[in-house]
């Protein structure tokens, strides 16, 4: 049994999905379900075996337990987190409640499982912590990658609360001898993605005529990583990665915003033209967020010469599979885009969402 926390989001989701594809053990999620959970994300194209699902926050010391005890796990792996920096300048409280107090409330509670499992449980028993790349900062133009012996150094409350919960895990390791295993990924991207992040935002603002909004001048670089090899990634941690260990994971594709929007445009261009102009004309330069970092890279050596772990996709194949997700899941989408959706974007770009 593995129990996936936070697997009505966006990468958790697309985890079930591979590990039920792959004919695994039977997977329990639990998720708080706020507004980037979605059910739907989890039942949408299932054939076959489905997870069994428990509405609950990680906070939750005691219902954590009892869930423990009751599904008796031999893998965790751990995605609950609120995860938009955007979100977090305007509201860190819940940030600070859901990826500090939150983790540290789940180890608590698996610690204790743990330490009263058999020794032989005790010795395979896995807890794996998906994290973020932001926590180390940001890179200049002629920086090398980030490794997983770079300093932190977090800009953000989003990614300052991922690297508050990264040491409690490593504590966990190293003073209770816990197996955990931590993962900093880059920009992920693909299918079941809430349309607050930046691809599914373009391709939402994009088909309804909206402006394409972009921070400052576009020239912010990102690594992407489709969320499909991401989870192919977890997987081979969580197989073969050594306990206390952190891997990063990259997609080898670092891009600028902007030429990522224009990407985008390029394929809706063709695949959902209209009539007389290109998408590119709704692109919408607007105010820069306030601390937003210039550039992020990944080096993925340590995962490939460890485990034999490299992404599959190129950006270009990935993120077409990716529009092309979109333009055929318009039920999704529209579920997941209520009023408060709406709310959001007005606070946060102002006009350029309309």
């Amino acid at each position: 049994m593995i129990l996936v926390t936070g697997g009505a989001g966006f990468i958790g989701a697309n985890f079930v999905h591979e590990w039920l594809r792959g004919g695994r053990s039977p997977v329990v999620v639990v998720d708080k379900l706020t507004y980037a959970g979605n059910l739907q994300s989890l039942t949408s194209g299932c054939s076959g075996s489905r997870p069994t699902f428990v509405r609950a926050d990680i906070c939750d010391s005691g219902t954590i337990s009892s869930l423990l005890e009751c599904h008796a796990p031999q893998q965790i792996v751990h995605f609950a987190a609120e995860s938009h920096v955007d979100r977090s300048i305007r509201g860190p409280e819940e940030f600070i409640k859901t990826n500090v107090v939150g983790t540290f409330t789940l180890l608590e509670a698996v610690r204790q499982y743990w330490s009263r499992l058999p020794e032989s449980a005790r010795s395979t028993f896995r807890f794996l912590h998906v994290s973020t790349d932001e926590v180390y900062g940001s890179l200049g133009s002629a920086d090398l990658p980030f490794k997983e012996s770079t300093a932190y150094a977090p800009n953000s409350p989003y990614a300052a609360t991922k690297a508050g919960s990264d040491h409690i895990v490593r504590a966990y390791h190293h003073t209770y001898g816990l197996p955990t295993l931590t993962t900093n990924c880059s920009n992920n991207y693909g299918p079941f993605q809430f349309p607050e992040k930046l691809i599914p935002l373009m391709i939402t603002q994009a088909l309804d005529g909206h402006p394409l909004p972009v921070y400052g001048d576009g020239s912010n670089v990102r690594d992407w990583l489709f969320v499909q090899d991401h989870c192919e990634a977890i997987m081979a941690v969580l197989d073969r990665g050594r306990p206390g260990e952190v891997y990063n994971i990259g997609g080898c594709s670092e891009r600028r915003n902007i030429d990522v929007v224009e990407a985008i445009c390029a394929i809706l261009d063709e695949l959902r033209p209209v009539s007389g102009k290109s998408y590119r004309h709704s692109i919408s330069f607007v105010r820069d967020r306030p601390g937003h970092d210039r550039r992020y890279a990944i080096d993925c050596g340590k995962i490939k010469s460890e485990l034999g772990w490299e992404p599959r996709e190129t950006f270009e194949s990935g993120l077409r599979r990716t529009v092309e997700w979109y333009l055929d899941n318009g039920d999704w989408l529209r579920a997941v885009r209520d009023g408060s959706y709406r709310d959001w974007l007005h606070l946060n770009y102002g006009d350029a969402d309309r």
